[in-house]
């Protein structure tokens, strides 16, 4: 294999070695002009632009768009841009950006059963004849969770292809994984030259790094009995909506994630028939009108298609936040309530909690007491464990103490391996704080809090001689308080859209177990030759699957129902307290909006709401006017040509049909009105009435109170004004929080609630 990507690579060499000051552009055209229509087909035309600048626009070009958006993607010099730019029908010129990449458990943490009559699962038919498609590093077909026993037949409505490649063909589908396609153009004319490693990349849909495989089994893996990370976190694997089935787009590679080849994956999942697509990919914010992603998705929405992103792995920083336009259900990550105990006894008595994934109860000696080193000082980045920092005379035979951070978490373990260490102690930074991603290492090694690391390293710092040995405890259930707020998931406000808050909602991403490739080792490492079907990742990617095979679920239950829909059954039923029924944590304090959304999902409320808020595609465009976007902002976005001044003048007064409510007061400004539309798609004959928490120091009023309905799918209106109430000292800029919740008078187990963030500004 390794050959063949060899030769792969150097034919592009070749190719492209004589044209090193060419970039990749993403070229966006009008689609309504009728120059298209005096060429046989959108290649043809999307080629006469090329004609018109280069010598040979076929080698020049690399994608052709005419779904996620109208336009095509070519390699271009400055000069040849330059003229591109200018030429008659092209609508915005973006360079090539790339992104990065941001389960046996948590089904049942969520409430899932395949034996609860009138529950999720049974509703929806465990997400019958739903298609989820997967943005990701592609897949691996013969894991376990790719099985497609007891699958119904591929829909009718799929248009898809089981894509050859490298080590993949039409065999390697089946009902459950029905497709299966790559896309590499954007990454191999950026990355001519990769190291030895990155040779081994598959030139196919198969799956080189094993993220791609662990989401798509956790938005609709097949159920897998006996599952387990070398004996932890052992039960049956199954996916959200373990009866759906599973179209894999790979975008990611060796070097990241090209918005050209994210671009044209979503242009081929539009036309191929997916009802959901899953990111768990992206970068820091950046504007709407430059954001491939924020495009393609609302091409994708038009034609009712749910788009799930993840909300990013950059917090707690506020503002950090990706994937956040509104049409776009951007997930933030969760804990579960499963803990892995590895806990360290060190010499002076003291017991530090930790956690791994390590199977110290398999390997006798793994739990010994040794000699404990922390090598801190000096420039060789000892402290962090890098490749070559740690000197055998000091660390062999000993348990090496890694701080957390720069490199990776299950790399510094085998650093500590091969340079003779017996054991390692992962001890997380103040930037860390308590947050305890686990990985499966290749020597006994437990994660300890940053409290916790204080503490050792006190005691290693005052001993002459510091010993510790690591108890590991396999896994436990039910004890640890869940769900809290993960600490590396990113929050809000958005720059890009504040009126917005997200992430929208949570899900389970800490420590997820799922299906992985049979070629790597459970570390992921290419020295880790141990060899499983499933492992543990922890990030926002592992959220936004489960938040995806839900979507799903939901779809499967509500066919008809729009992407906007969807979400607010989602948000709307969402929990925001844990399962001891106190509030939901963001480290020592409750979790804001900013760090949860609406809360944490609840598929078995979600699958039946009682009341959605809905919006349509022209209502996103009111939206865009009403937060500043120029037409022809807009029109990058939307392919929608239209005035945003007349917009403005017919819509006085718009808020967005969201199911948030988010109001910004400006200095000046001490009262603000909003309103909102509810579908009723519960009993026709229903009553809701309803209960507001105020945000601390203001006034807010509903009119009406109560909403009567007497018919499915009838929509009624409220609305909702905030008023500040009188300051009693110096106004200064802040959140304050609260919620607006509908209670249907005959259940009161029907609650529809809206969080409500006010936004108090010193800005005019």
């Amino acid at each position: 294999m390794a050959f063949k990507t060899f030769l792969f690579y150097a034919i592009f060499v070749c190719l492209f070695s004589s044209q090193t000051a060419l970039r990749t552009y993403i070229i966006q055209l009008h689609p309504q002009r009728t120059s298209a229509s005096l060429f046989p087909s959108k290649l043809h035309w999307h080629l006469s632009f090329l004609e018109k600048t280069v010598n040979d626009p076929s080698s020049r070009l690399l994608y052709s768009y005419r779904s996620a958006m109208e336009g095509f993607a070519a390699q271009l010099s400055d000069s040849e841009i330059e003229f591109m730019r200018n030429m008659q029908d092209v609508v915005a010129v973006r360079p090539d950006r790339v992104v990065q990449l941001h389960t046996t458990y948590s089904y049942k943490f969520m409430g899932l059963s395949p034996t609860t009559e009138g529950g999720a699962w049974v509703k929806s038919g465990f997400g019958h004849g739903s298609i989820v498609g997967v943005l990701d590093t592609g897949v691996w077909p013969e894991s376990p969770s790719f099985d497609d026993t007891g699958m119904p037949p591929v829909p009718r409505k799929w248009r898809g292809v089981c894509q050859l490649g490298e080590g993949f063909n039409g065999s390697n589908c089946n009902r459950k994984l029905i497709g299966a396609r790559f896309f590499s153009k954007g990454h191999r004319v950026a990355s001519l030259f990769p190291s030895s490693s990155e040779l081994s990349e598959y030139v196919s849909a198969r799956d080189s790094h094993g993220h791609g495989t662990h989401t798509a089994s956790t938005a609709a893996g097949s159920a897998v009995p006996m599952a387990s990370v070398l004996g932890n976190g052992g039960g049956e694997a199954r996916g959200m909506a373990p009866g759906a089935h599973i179209a894999v787009y790979k975008v990611c590679w060796f070097s990241g994630c090209y918005s050209s080849d994210i671009l044209a994956a979503m242009d081929a999942a539009i036309r191929d028939g997916v009802d959901v697509l899953s990111l768990s990919l992206g970068g820091f914010p950046i504007p709407l009108y430059d954001d491939s992603i924020a495009i393609g998705s609302f091409r994708a929405m038009e034609h009712k298609i749910s788009v799930i992103c993840a909300a990013g792995n950059n917090g707690p920083i506020a503002n950090s936040v990706a994937n956040v336009a509104p049409w776009v259900t951007t997930v933030g990550a969760s804990t579960l309530d499963r803990t892995f105990p590895a806990v360290v006894h060190i010499g002076n008595g003291k017991i530090l909690n930790g956690e791994s994934m390590y199977p110290g109860k398999l390997h006798p000696g793994a739990e010994k007491q040794l000699e404990v080193v922390y090598l801190a000082g000096g420039d060789r980045g000892s402290n962090y464990c890098f490749k070559g920092s740690l000197p055998r005379d000091k660390v062999g035979g000993k348990m090496v103490v890694c701080d957390r951070g720069v490199n990776g978490r299950a790399e510094k373990g085998v650093v500590v391996k091969e340079s003779g260490g017996a054991a390692m102690i992962l001890a997380n930074t103040e930037i860390n704080m308590e947050e305890d991603s686990i990985d499966a290492h290749v020597l006994p090694a437990t994660l300890i809090g940053y409290s916790e690391s204080v503490q050792l390293k006190s005691y290693i710092n005052s001993t002459r001689r510091p010993t510790a040995r690591i108890i590991f405890g396999g896994t436990v259930i039910g004890k640890a308080r869940a769900p809290s707020v993960a600490q590396f998931s990113s929050r809000g406000p958005s720059f890009m859209d504040p009126v917005i808050p997200k992430p929208d909602i949570i899900a389970p991403g800490v420590n997820i177990v799922a299906a992985w490739p049979q070629n790597l080792g459970p570390s992921g490492l290419p020295e880790d030759s141990r060899r499983v079907n499933f492992t543990v990742m922890s990030g926002t990617s592992m959220s936004c699957p489960h938040v995806g095979g839900l979507a799903a679920l939901i779809r499967s239950a509500h066919p008809k129902w729009s992407p906007a829909a969807i979400k607010s059954a989602l948000m709307t039923t969402a929990d925001t307290t844990d399962h001891y029924g106190k509030p939901i944590m963001d480290g020592n304090k409750p979790a804001g909006i900013l760090a949860m959304g609406a809360g944490h999902v609840n598929p078995e409320r979600a699958i039946e709401p009682g009341l959605i808020y809905d919006i349509s595609p022209n209502e996103y465009i009111i939206h865009l006017c009403t937060i500043g976007y120029t037409d022809s902002q807009l029109f990058t976005i939307t392919h929608r040509n239209v005035s945003c001044h007349d917009i403005m003048k017919k819509n006085r007064g718009f808020s967005l049909n969201y199911p948030s409510i988010s109001v910004i007061f400006r200095s000046g400004i001490s009262s603000k009105i909003i309103k909102r539309r509810v579908m009723n798609v519960g009993e026709p004959n229903s009553v809701y009435t309803v209960k507001v928490v105020a945000p601390e120091g203001v006034k807010v009023r509903v009119r009406p109170r109560r909403l009567t309905f007497s018919r499915l799918n009838q929509s009624l209106s409220y609305r909702v004004w905030f008023i500040l109430r009188k300051p009693t000292g110096s106004r200064r800029a802040g959140f304050g929080q609260g919620q607006l919740t509908w209670m249907n008078s005959k259940d009161n187990r029907i609650k529809i609630r809206s969080p409500i963030l006010v936004t108090k500004s010193s800005n005019k």
